[in-house]
């Protein structure tokens, strides 16, 4: 079987390194098959000292740093370190399901021979919050993900690789280069969206599942859809033809919904369909709490409609922020081709 880089990029993730780095490093594997590369981007908390603390316990843990602190530039720093057949990047406030991770990363590897895999990435973890409950029931709906993505599923098959893969063969890196880190987020799905142009395969693995923790409030899970809408407008902006209708709902509904009632006072059809759209939101949204909080508790289900509300225009901000700031840079180039600075005067005569 394949050996097996993992690379981790983090900041900030004190609380929760240590147990990730633990399970991976204590795999069902030959230690001397995989190494662990951790990239840190400045931490200002314990991380460094905790990965530290763990490199006297296992040779194969790698501590690299990462100026830049984006994520899409901890990933590069890393692979430039990596030394093993296939890359799989695991972030630092995962869960490792199990010992035999490796184990069934490199068999799904061997036995597919995809140049990448996709593996489930279920929002889960022990003891969860009434509010985490709600985000892992919402966001494995499909009133709360991408439909065409695949990674609440359970099915091994091969699939499109824009948003699932995560591993790949050092080949892939080699033929498509590193993440772009002009990206912050979506980092992955820029460099899958490449990988998917190149015509390379990629191959859905269930058993190389890895859990991510839920965020644990409102504001956070705003914060975290934001930057997924940021990116995925910057990534329209470079690949056009990855724009799809589900990518557009939330932002236009989100325009409409703000700005539909003041078109209203000018055309009254137009606030008529505003309220009624508001209405139907509104429906939709208890409806999916009654179906997805059946056999939970009401706490959990009182928070879904809260979940999908910042699931949705999070993930507007983000895209339409992006899209304000990608027309402004527009406009200053136009701008400066029309009206090109004029020549110091002095530097002319001169001349």
């Amino acid at each position: 079987m394949p050996s097996v880089s993992v690379i981790v990029p983090v900041r900030n993730e004190a609380r929760s390194i240590e147990r990730t780095l633990r399970l991976l490093l204590t795999q069902d594997f030959p230690r001397d098959r995989y190494e662990v590369i951790v990239a840190d981007g400045f931490s200002t908390d314990a991380t460094v000292p905790v990965v530290r603390r763990l490199q006297g316990e296992f040779d194969n843990l790698k501590l690299v740093y990462n100026p830049a602190r984006f994520a899409s530039a901890g990933r590069n720093t890393a692979v430039r370190h990596a030394t093993k057949d296939v890359v799989v990047v695991v972030d630092g406030h995962c869960h490792v399901p199990d010992r035999d991770y490796l184990k069934n990363l490199a068999a799904a590897f061997e036995a597919s021979g995809a140049d990448c895999l996709g593996r489930p990435q279920p929002l889960d973890v022990p003891e969860p919050t009434p509010f985490q409950q709600a985000v892992s029931a919402a966001r494995s709906s499909r009133l709360g993900h991408n439909p065409g993505s695949d990674i609440f599923s359970d099915q091994p098959k091969f699939v499109t690789p824009q948003s699932t893969a995560v591993a790949y063969r050092r080949t892939v890196l080699h033929r498509i280069g590193l993440f772009d880190e002009a990206f912050d987020a979506c980092e992955d799905v820029e460099f899958n969206e490449r990988v998917h142009q190149a015509g390379l395969t990629c191959y859905f693995a269930p058993k190389a599942k890895i859990v991510y923790e839920p965020r644990s409030h409102f504001r956070a899970l705003f914060y975290q859809l934001s930057r997924y809408g940021l990116g995925r407008a910057r990534l329209a902006f470079k690949h056009p033809h990855s724009l799809t209708v589900p990518a557009l709902v939330p932002p236009l509904f989100a325009a409409f919904a703000l700005f539909g009632g003041l078109l209203g006072l000018v055309v009254p059809a137009a606030g008529a369909a505003w309220a009624a759209s508001l209405c139907l939101y509104a429906a939709v949204l208890l409806a999916a709490a009654a179906v997805l909080g059946r056999g939970r508790p009401r706490a959990v289900a009182a928070r879904v409609p809260v979940v999908f509300v910042a699931v949705h225009f999070g993930f507007a901000w983000g895209f339409w922020k992006e899209v304000g700031r990608q027309v402004r840079a527009a406009l200053i180039d136009l701008a400066r081709v029309r009206h090109p600075a004029p020549m110091n005067s002095n530097f002319a005569k001169s001349s």
